[in-house]
């Protein structure tokens, strides 16, 4: 035993219990404070990056802050009259004295109501106006973000940030920010005039508010983590209805109803039980605050009724400190409201911030120019090698160029990177550097809406607004009266063999297509968004398989007319059907991202290669289909 209680030769004496435990608690105390710290200064961040939306503001907002110190020193006039009334009634008094001090509390009151209500005039007001401003800059910022963000993004979530989060963020700087400051100033005010009345008095009752500060302090940092988990999942209801909605045809093909309803249910309930988890904790601030000024009122009677029996207070007095405790009660309730709000709007400006805060990825360069005007729509790729994020290689060395004025059309098998190729003309993705070129100018350096607004793009999912047909097709067109308008757009739809389908419409051009055009055909989508793209004037004209939803019959119409138009326009054609891509100056073929063949169609079609084996194909299926 004596030698199992000494260190063995050789080994390092283990530390007795009380050091390690006071190691252990020093080491957490640290890392807590420096959890503490990390929060804070994100808070501090947050707030500091909301107060140019506020500076907007600041001359409603300093007037109704005023405002709310008037209407609060009103409110603190009415227990000091009641005093003087209080005591003049102990004594003798006439009836003219106690009709004065009536009229005096009914002026009082007349003037403190109109002061509040200038007060929520012009905070209210101001918090709308900031609203307004962050939704605005919320849906520009999103506007700059390029596709490759959305494909990562659910809609429903940033939905959900540019709705219910905004709306806990206008709470935040209107009404929160209002009561914070005038309950404040009452509650500072009363305890002052408290203090005037009856020093010993108004310490004993105060005594609790450090475990008040205490209660709000850990209730509030609850509530933020509860609030926070709640509008996250709020965003996942969101994207969950929103892709139900999107893909309602789907749904009901596959008869998938169920499905659906069953993952709307479950997201559901998970959402009540957070809400119910905030309501539990709501439930316990709320009361425990109120609990608490109870007991104050009850040592105040207790207090108070002593200090008035031994003439330490008269009753007016009593009467007045009464008045100030019962204002102090709002006070109390009121701060555990606008903490709740304060954590509610700083969960959700900070779920918002993470939007403003990503940077796009394809922008204007600082040195951005413009291309020299008029733009003639010559296209160049040099050695283009491109790879989506740190994937394999989608395209490697393309060298293509695509004189003014010609038609080029690039085909190729499923995945061989065609609509890549002319995302990057439009920088929908960003090229390598000196890589793409429009007119001689790498399109890096070009200005975005310039580049954009030289090629119109018709891409290969159609997206139509739920608007009418002509408002569709003039989406694109500006400065133009509503004559010219007309005009182009009868032009662009005939164009696109899209007026025999009009004069069938009920309403025309008026006619309205629907969410997503919903109420028009597949082709006739397609048919508009080449029209929309007409209707532009663009030098450059790309269609990325934006004629596989029509038959070879009006796909040979619509090209015809094309060239009718367009002799003077750059075209590229996506297209997987040899009829779409025929009369084309030069055929490129694509191979798993390699340009594998180029020509035109005669000398493509007896070379042996990829081209002539998809004519073969594509003669075959023909064949077989009218026998």
């Amino acid at each position: 035993m004596e030698n199992d209680a000494r260190a063995q030769p050789g080994k390092r004496a283990s530390p007795p219990y009380h050091t390690v435990r006071a190691d252990f608690v020093r080491l957490n105390w640290r890392a807590r404070s420096t959890r503490r710290g990390s929060y804070n200064r994100r808070v501090l961040s947050a707030f500091g990056r909301l107060l140019p939306y506020v500076a907007r503001y600041r001359r409603p907002i300093v007037l109704g802050l005023l405002c709310a110190v008037a209407s609060n020193v009103f409110t603190l006039l009415t227990p000091w009259v009641l005093k003087y009334a209080v005591d003049d009634l102990t004594s003798s008094v006439s009836r003219s004295r106690l009709a004065l001090y009536a009229g005096a509390v009914l002026a009082i009151s007349a003037v403190g109501g109109l002061f509040r209500y200038q007060m929520r005039l012009l905070m209210i007001g101001a918090s709308r106006g900031i609203e307004y401003d962050l939704r605005n800059d919320f849906f520009a910022h999103l506007q700059r973000f390029p596709r490759g963000y959305f494909d990562q993004s659910r809609t429903g979530d940033l939905m959900s940030r540019a709705s219910s989060d905004l709306g806990a963020v206008r709470m935040m700087v209107g009404p929160a920010a209002m009561y914070a400051v005038s309950t404040g100033v009452l509650a500072v005010a009363a305890v002052s005039l408290m203090l005037s009345l009856n020093v010993r008095l108004t310490l004993l009752l105060v005594a609790a508010l450090p475990a008040v500060s205490l209660m709000v302090k850990y209730f509030g940092a609850a509530i933020h983590v509860r609030f926070e988990q709640i509008q996250a999942q709020l965003s996942e209801i969101s994207a969950i209805t929103q892709e139900a909605l999107a893909g309602v045809r789907v749904v009901r093909a596959y008869g998938q109803e169920d499905t659906e309803r069953r993952k709307f249910l479950a997201a559901n309930d998970e959402y009540v039980a957070r809400n119910r988890r905030l309501i539990l904790l709501q439930a316990c601030f709320y009361p425990s605050m109120t609990f608490g000024f109870g007991l104050s009122t009850v040592g105040f009677l207790y207090l108070g009724g002593r200090e008035v029996v031994e003439g330490r207070l008269t009753l007016g007095e009593f009467v007045a400190f009464s008045g100030y405790l019962g204002q102090l009660a709002w006070p109390l309730v009121a701060f555990g409201w606008v903490t709740n709000l304060l954590q509610r709007g700083l969960a959700s400006w900070q779920r918002m911030l993470t939007v403003f805060d990503t940077e796009p990825s394809i922008a204007d360069r600082p040195d951005a120019r413009d291309l020299p005007t008029p733009i003639a729509g010559d296209l160049r790729i040099r050695h283009l090698t491109f790879a989506y994020g740190s994937g394999p290689p989608v395209l490697q060395d393309v060298d293509l160029h695509v004189p003014a004025g010609s038609t080029v059309a690039i085909v190729g098998a499923t995945g061989s990177g065609k609509s890549t190729l002319v995302h990057l003309l439009v920088r929908l993705y960003d090229p390598p550097p000196g890589t793409v070129f429009i007119d001689g100018h790498d399109v890096r350096e070009v200005r975005l809406a310039q580049l954009r607004g030289a090629v119109a793009f018709v891409p290969q999912e159609t997206f139509l607004f739920s608007t009418t047909l002509e408002e569709n097709i003039a989406f694109g067109a500006f400065g133009l009266d509503d004559h010219d308008r007309r005009v182009g757009v009868d032009a662009a739809a005939a164009t696109a063999r899209l007026d025999k389908d009009v004069a069938h419409f009920p309403g025309g051009l008026q006619t309205r297509v629907g969410e997503r055009g919903l109420t028009l055909s597949g082709g006739q989508k397609q048919r508009t968004a080449i029209a929309r793209a007409l209707m532009t004037g663009a030098p450059v004209l790309v269609l990325d398989d934006a004629l596989s939803a029509v038959d070879t019959y009006t796909e040979e119409e619509i090209l015809s007319r094309l060239r009718a138009v367009s002799a003077d326009r750059t075209t590229i054609i996506v297209a997987h059907r040899i009829s779409a891509v025929r009369h084309a100056d030069q055929i490129v073929v694509l191979d798993a991202g390699r340009i594998a063949e180029r020509g035109t169609h005669d000398s493509l079609a007896v070379a042996g290669g990829l081209y002539s084996d998809l004519v073969r194909q594509q003669q075959l299926e023909a064949e077989l289909a009218v026998s």
